[in-house]
């Protein structure tokens, strides 16, 4: 498969990048906890890829995405929590206990084993996209009205996640996780190992999503953004595209929450409210929607960014997020990125 130079410049940037922390660790300059966390940062990168299709090349701002990734998170979280417990000698996980439940629920079954739980991480997030997304473009909605009924829905789904009713573990989520294929979370090798597996995947899908986009089928998402009105005179049917890339996006953040999830070592409603989704969005749009290395390099500083600023200020996380925001509108609509080129070509013709 022949790769764009741009594109193969960018992975080899990311991988040179990616590297230098293995070896920080090796040498004693950076802790493997920081390793971990950087991890989870290459996770919301991909989350990020998946609405820079769906928002950048294709012009549908969807604020469910967060619960796309929570979808996959929490079908990975079943399954590690189902093996702590029977590590532990338990039929039942601690929170089922003490709600009185006294058999393990029909739906907690097949994610007993990995394969299972592997494919209904991505599986349920794409059926869920597909269900809502079909009834929302067969029904025209588009525009703000898009942005408003798929927010509405993420804070139903975080109503209905923070019940004990639905068996999730209720506003404290999943926790708890011991292994993962039989390897232990806490062990520095693990989380070395999902470190490398969260960079390997980052990179094979900014590639396949790059040459996605440069694609006959990336071309008629651009031209929808561009003028839905128009495409829809021609012979592409507009509802089948948009209800194509809008189940990628949800392939993609249920991914990015999947491999999340044994990271982190903990997965709740909180991942999913609204505010979460309006942060995903923020990181595409600071990196440089349109992009999908702005989405990723949106992702990648602003939770770097976060990760500073709320040990210093922990109250004003949404204050300075919102700044950066109000600043990308006004002085650099094109993100981080377009700020990059700018500098870029100043120093050059300097």
């Amino acid at each position: 498969m022949r790769v764009n130079p741009r594109v193969a410049t960018n992975l080899t940037f990311l991988f040179l990048f990616a590297v230098a922390l293995p070896v920080g660790n090796l040498l004693g300059l950076v802790s493997i906890n920081t390793i971990s966390v950087w991890g989870r940062y290459f996770c919301f990168a991909i989350a990020a890829m998946g609405i820079d299709l769906i928002w950048g090349y294709t012009g549908i701002m969807s604020m469910c995405q967060a619960f796309f990734f929570c979808l996959g998170g929490y079908a990975m979280g079943m399954h590690l929590l189902l093996k702590a417990t029977a590590l532990q000698g338990k039929l039942l996980p601690d929170f089922m206990t003490w709600n009185s439940f006294t058999a393990l629920p029909a739906f907690w079954k097949p994610f007993q084993h990995f394969f299972p739980a592997l494919l209904l991480s991505l599986l349920v997030p794409a059926v869920v996209a597909g269900i809502i997304g079909y009834f929302i473009f067969r029904s025209r909605i588009k525009g703000v009205y898009m942005a408003i009924i798929t927010q509405a829905f993420a804070l139903g789904m975080y109503l209905l996640f923070l019940r004990n009713e639905t068996r999730l573990g209720g506003t404290n989520g999943l926790t708890d996780f011991r292994t993962l294929l039989g390897f232990d979370l806490s062990a520095s090798s693990t989380k070395l190992g999902l470190y490398w597996v969260s960079l390997g995947l980052l990179s094979l899908l900014y590639l396949a999503c790059s040459k996605l986009v440069r694609s006959k089928f990336g071309k008629v998402l651009q031209a929808i953004r561009d003028s839905e009105f128009r495409v829809g005179y021609t012979a592409y049917r507009v509802l089948n595209y948009k209800l194509a890339i809008f189940i990628i996006s949800a392939l993609l953040c249920g991914l990015a929450g999947m491999l999340y999830t044994p990271q982190t070592g903990i997965i709740t409603p909180g991942r999913m409210d609204v505010t979460a989704s309006v942060e995903m969005l923020m990181w595409v749009a600071l990196g440089g929607r349109g992009k999908l290395r702005g989405a990723i390099i949106g992702a990648l500083l602003v939770n770097c960014l976060y990760s500073v600023t709320t040990s210093l200020f922990p109250q004003g996380w949404l204050f300075i997020l919102g700044f950066l925001y109000v600043l990308t509108v006004l002085y650099f609509d094109k993100g981080f990125l377009g700020l990059f080129e700018k500098l870029g070509k100043k120093m050059r013709l300097s």
